[in-house]
């Protein structure tokens, strides 16, 4: 069991001397998100582009599987996937616009629908303090409605102000767990106590 423990304590030691990089990493994630926030369009194209690139390529690379399972089992399928991967990443790298408002309206269905189910959810089992899951359930869907009341309007910042806010909470709980692990007692500390 000392093993085990002195494990633990060598790593949560390595971990609390890595504070100050968790820190730098959080307010640069937390930068970053403010941005993608004020330059909601831009990140929202970028965001879409780099989709596409990933498609594309993922697409190339399924072609190389298919020609390489070209004797074998699973060609048309590989070859299909290629396709529809390739296809997808040039539609989406040449007409990023139109790609952004596709993929706002499918997250735009998703939101409604899985608020929805939610709701619902956690309305028939109520399970112990379910009214929160009934109420994100019900910010979800509202979200969503509100996403294709304004949907051509919405697409082009929607998601880049998604990524912006999703980056100063990833950033902010970094600089949280940061302050939490610097405050942490040193091996020596624990030693003397």
């Amino acid at each position: 069991m000392t093993n085990i423990s002195s494990l633990f304590a060598a790593g949560i030691e390595e971990v609390r001397r890595s504070w100050g990089w968790f820190l730098v990493f959080g307010i640069l994630l937390t930068v970053l998100g403010a941005v993608c926030i004020v330059k909601a369009q831009t990140a929202t194209t970028f965001s879409i582009l780099a989709l596409g690139w990933v498609l594309a390529i993922s697409g190339a690379l399924w072609l190389v599987n298919a020609i390489r399972a070209l004797s074998g089992h699973g060609f048309f399928l590989y070859l299909l996937n290629a396709i529809i991967r390739g296809v997808t990443g040039y539609l989406l790298i040449r007409h990023p616009d139109a790609g952004a408002a596709g993929v706002t309206m499918v997250l735009a269905s998703l939101f409604i629908v899985g608020g929805l189910f939610r709701i619902t959810g956690a309305s028939i089992i109520q399970f112990p303090r379910w009214g929160w899951t009934a109420f994100s359930g019900l910010v979800s869907a509202v979200l969503g409605v509100y996403l294709l009341t304004t949907w051509p309007t919405a697409s082009t910042y929607f998601i880049g102000l998604a990524i912006g806010i999703d980056l100063i909470f990833d950033g902010a709980a970094l600089i949280g767990f940061a302050a939490a692990i610097h405050s942490l007692p040193s091996k020596a500390q624990l030693r003397t106590a």
